[in-house]
């Protein structure tokens, strides 16, 4: 693990504040995707630390959130634990801020409100070119981080060998805005010699167990569903592990991503990425996170390229346009 990586660090944009955040970026530099007041010299794909020191943050007191669930004091409870141990490692007093969305939790880390925090998968990407976070770890064990695949899934006894053979079959995706049911599928299949909706009839199915039990039945030729679902299907017996053939399984797609905000002091952020890495989780944490036991060093560049290359597949553009669909998104669904 590179850990001059994790010393590198973002910038905080706002479109109401661009003009203050101005000077934060040079504005003939390397940047790739991030937004213009940042700049990426060395080409990691998060923003670099501003090159005036004296913008450098080191606050008496850092706030922390954890992506937005439903029923938040679930996990502000959760991470109490490790908030005592990340006070401790700097020195500093370490409060939770509660946030309701997503785009919202961006925004708070865009505006300088929020210093430390935990993003979903998707998110992640918005929060590094608009928000200035420099992603470090995920949950995990002490082999790898803890994630799922796509799988595509047939009958043992359907006679489809591999992916090639899906062409002219009934093939079963969860729901449009599934990512392994189908987001990924469509991303990342065709540069396997397949393209849904053109070499094979798309059946949308609902939910993955429903196109993980409409293939065991014969309804479906094949699925691409996540693999962790198909795994608790066989462990509660409910489909049996002999009965499936799996025809492809994707880079695994990592989890929430923990960051902190581009701008923090140096030292600060060599005293945040030790703790993140030395904590080990208390057993309730473990229950609580699915058996995971750690924070699993990663980066942005290297772990979250297949998260990538679905969203330039699917149209997904990381920039204010995009945040703004994704809050309209967020709204309509707490409407129903």
């Amino acid at each position: 693990m590179n850990f001059r990586k994790f010393l590198s660090a973002a910038t905080i944009m706002s479109g109401v504040l661009i003009s203050s955040y101005a000077n934060f970026a040079s504005a003939d530099c390397s940047r790739g995707s991030l937004d213009s007041n940042y700049c990426d010299v060395d080409n990691d794909l998060v923003a670099d630390s501003p090159v005036d020191e004296s913008k450098w943050k080191n606050p008496s007191t850092l706030v922390f959130t954890y992506t937005p669930v439903e029923d938040p004091a679930v996990y502000k409870d959760a991470f109490a634990d490790f908030q005592a141990y990340l006070s401790k490692a700097t020195g500093k007093k370490v409060i939770y801020y509660t946030v309701q969305s997503n785009s919202a939790e961006i925004e708070a880390m865009r505006s300088g409100r929020l210093h430390i925090a935990g993003f979903s998968t998707g998110p992640t990407g918005f929060a590094v070119n608009l928000a200035g976070a420099v992603p470090i770890a995920v949950k995990g064990g002490p082999d790898g981080f803890q994630g799922y695949n796509l799988v595509v899934i047939t009958r043992k006894n359907s006679g489809i060998k591999s992916l090639a053979d899906l062409k002219g079959k009934k093939v079963a995706h969860t729901s449009p805005s599934s990512n392994s049911g189908n987001l990924a599928p469509r991303a990342l299949l065709p540069d396997q010699g397949i393209v849904p909706d053109q070499d094979y009839e798309v059946s949308f199915s609902g939910k993955h167990d429903q196109s993980i039990l409409g293939v065991v039945s014969g309804d479906y030729d094949a699925a691409p569903v996540a693999s962790d679902v198909l795994e608790r299907m066989i462990g509660r017996g409910v489909v049996n592990a002999d009965d499936i053939e799996i025809l492809y399984r994707s880079p695994k797609f990592p989890t929430s991503s923990f960051a902190y905000a581009h701008d923090l002091h140096p030292d600060l952020v060599h005293k945040i990425v030790g703790a993140f890495h030395t904590y080990r989780f208390p057993p309730e944490m473990q229950k609580a996170f699915k058996g995971a036991d750690r924070f699993y060093p990663i980066t942005y560049k290297a772990d979250w390229g297949v998260i990538r290359t679905i969203a330039a597949a699917t149209g997904t553009s990381y920039d204010r346009k995009g945040l703004t669909a994704m809050a309209e998104k967020e709204a309509a669904k707490k409407k129903k």
